[in-house]
């Protein structure tokens, strides 16, 4: 983490759950953000991406990590719809700030999965104090090796 990636594009969604405002990464500078994009359809997720950042959101809470998971529909659209991301939320005791990405115009790949070049789901993001991406990774993550990734983040000190 010690080479500073690009800046992080702004967050394009259409809903948010588990937070009474919209977040966006503008007004988190200064703190770290773990961006976990997910599709409740993804067997990856639902076994190991999703429970892993409510893991990092309890764990992590009181420092200033800001958990934000992205709900980004490339495939199943008309199965995964707000209602039934709702229930899953709740079904999955999820308590991180959840976002609905935009779908994409034209194309199914969504607005915000594009910006980042997402190759699909499970995505874990790491954006720096500093609004810059200090870490992308598609698939599953090994909670040690993200555990770490996230304390590195949360060690270095934004300078500007």
């Amino acid at each position: 983490m010690t080479e500073a990636g690009p800046y992080a594009p702004e967050l394009v969604v259409d809903r948010w759950f588990n937070t009474p405002q919209p977040l966006t990464l503008a007004a988190l500078r200064g703190r770290v953000v773990l961006l976990h994009a997910f599709q409740m359809l993804c067997p990856g997720c639902v076994a190991t991406g999703t429970p892993q950042a409510e893991k990092a959101h309890r764990i992590f809470g009181p420092s200033d990590l800001q958990v934000i998971g992205l709900h980004t529909v490339f495939e199943h659209h008309a199965a995964m719809t707000p209602v039934a991301l709702e229930a899953f939320i709740h079904e999955y005791r999820l308590t991180f700030p959840i976002a609905v990405d935009r779908p994409g115009d034209p194309g199914p790949i969504p607005m915000t999965m594009a910006a980042y070049q997402m190759q699909g789901t499970p995505t874990a993001i790491i954006i720096g104090r500093d609004g810059r991406i200090a870490f992308q990774g598609f698939g599953a993550e090994d909670d040690m090796a993200l555990g770490a990734r996230i304390a590195a983040a949360l060690a270095m000190r934004h300078s500007s």
